[in-house]
């Protein structure tokens, strides 16, 4: 589980240095289809006067991200993670930066 914690660190700090410096919440909704190819992104962040808005990150950013995305989605296959549910294909994840936390809801396709 170690090698997941740090892709859980890795995420959640990649979100961290490409969002905006105000933000004390950033949620980002990602769609990873299974061909590993293409991922959509939706970036949020709420601010330190609790206000919720939207950013885009710079490209590599958003490439790293798929990276690290498709080695976390991987990482489920190979560990049989899935409860025998085909892979993930869009997740929602949440960094609390005061409380320094990251929280990943994996989305499964019907």
């Amino acid at each position: 589980m170690k090698e997941l914690d740090e892709l859980h660190n890795k995420i959640g700090q990649l979100l961290v240095d490409a969002g905006p410096q105000n933000a004390k919440k950033i949620i980002a909704l990602a769609k990873l289809p299974l061909d590993d190819e293409s991922c959509e992104y939706q970036y949020d962040y709420i601010d330190e006067a609790d206000s919720k808005d939207w950013f885009v990150p710079d490209k590599l950013a958003s490439h790293d991200l798929k990276l690290l995305l498709v080695k976390m989605r991987n990482f489920y296959i190979q560990n049989n993670m899935t409860n025998g549910k085909p892979a993930w294909t869009a997740c929602e994840i949440t960094v609390d930066i005061p409380e320094e936390k990251i929280s990943i809801n994996l989305q499964y396709e019907d």
